[in-house]
């Protein structure tokens, strides 16, 4: 197995792999799986500061965006789909998938939603049921404001709909402040917990807009309201995957425990930059960049697919590069959740120089060394 380096999954800690071995129970006939799913539900309405309703689905995070989609579009919605990224771009393919009617508030690729352009937006078009937005979109790495987008959209009486997969506990999410309705997250991210589960934390507002439609969800799996009352009638939509809900427990636990898992992404993302440009390579992002992830432009000469290879076969690490309109132009540098250590990434940088230098690339200084040293 490969040393995974890769903006998600991430490494998995060991008492996580170990709680996923345990004896197992029927969820759908065990009262106390019910008390237990409640509770780890409640530990992540903590994390994000709201006192809204967290669900965990049988799914990985790409379930979450097509959910909200099904659960809040009815055919002829208008819907306002904001993108600076291809995950940003995908949730327009949910909205049509269900009926809605899609207007796109497109913005650059390599830096954040421009705020004060999306404000002069609104004031000519706000007739919107709902908003999309990415927190963290990990093919170009850029980090939006959703507490001024989200809080922006909240004064024209819009829904609004966060990705967050690839930014939550990495990032600062409050959910109360940021005046998010529906925040979607995943387990493999910065969480590291094995991929396989969906986070959803949903305002009462947003559900209360749920209950209220008038035609039927066009989905089984994907519609929430399927989840409404699981605890008072002791049922869930379908058998919840008791194995990796466990894994998630303990893998919410951990960050509870982590006081200083906000401070720890960000001076090793700080560092991560620093190192990388001071070895002479440059960074796909003009600004914006993220606590979780660095995405590196592939130096000319060279393609992405040698040095990930490179990096394989010579240091069994994993890196990743990119897909869609990204493709070939990048590698990226996962620096999430137990992924962010100084001891993985000084490894990840060492072994990054010398596939570079393998490869014939003049690396300026040792980005290992660069990189400790910026800790300092």
């Amino acid at each position: 197995m490969y040393q995974t380096m890769t903006p998600g999954p991430t490494n998995v800690r060991e008492n996580v792999r170990m709680a996923r071995s345990l004896p197992t129970t029927n969820p759908d006939l065990d009262e106390g799986f019910f008390d237990f799913y409640r509770e780890t539900c409640r530990k992540l309405s903590r994390l994000m500061h709201t006192e809204n309703q967290a669900y965990i689905l049988g799914g990985e995070g790409i379930l979450g965006l097509e959910t909200a989609c099904a659960t809040l579009t009815e055919p002829g919605d208008r819907v306002l789909v904001i993108e600076n990224g291809v995950f940003g771009r995908g949730f327009a393919d949910f909205v049509r998938m269900y009926g809605g009617d899609v207007v796109e508030f497109s913005s650059a690729l390599e830096r954040p939603v421009p705020v004060a352009e999306l404000k002069a937006f609104l004031e000519s078009d706000s007739d919107f049921k709902y908003a999309t937005v990415v927190h963290c979109d990990t093919p170009s790495g850029v980090l939006n404001d959703i507490q001024s987008i989200c809080t922006l959209l909240a004064e024209y009486g819009i829904l609004t709909v966060v990705d967050s997969v690839a930014g939550m506990f990495g990032e600062y999410v409050n959910v109360n402040k940021s005046h998010i309705d529906v925040l979607l997250g995943g387990s493999q991210k910065a969480l590291s917990a094995p991929p396989g589960l969906t986070m959803m934390w949903v305002s009462n507002h947003a559900m209360t807009v749920m209950e209220n439609r008038k035609t039927p969800v066009a989905s089984f799996y994907a519609n929430l309201l399927n989840f409404k009352d699981y605890y008072e009638h002791k049922e869930f939509p379908y058998t919840m995957s008791i194995s990796d809900i466990y894994g998630l427990n303990v893998a919410i636990d951990n960050v509870l425990a982590d006081k200083d898992i906000l401070d720890r992404h960000a001076r090793i993302a700080h560092a991560t930059r620093v190192a990388v440009t001071a070895a002479g390579l440059s960074l796909f992002l003009e600004s914006g960049h993220s606590n979780t992830v660095t995405v590196v432009v592939v130096p000319e000469g060279i393609k992405d697919e040698e040095i990930i290879e490179t990096m394989k076969a010579d240091h069994n690490i994993l890196i990743a590069g990119s897909f869609d309109v990204m493709a070939g132009k990048v590698i990226r540098l996962g620096h999430m959740g137990e992924n962010a250590r100084v001891d993985a990434m000084t490894g990840l940088l060492a072994a990054l120089g010398e596939t570079l230098k393998k490869l014939g690339f003049p690396v300026a200084c040792p980005m290992d060394q660069a990189f400790l040293k910026d800790l300092l």
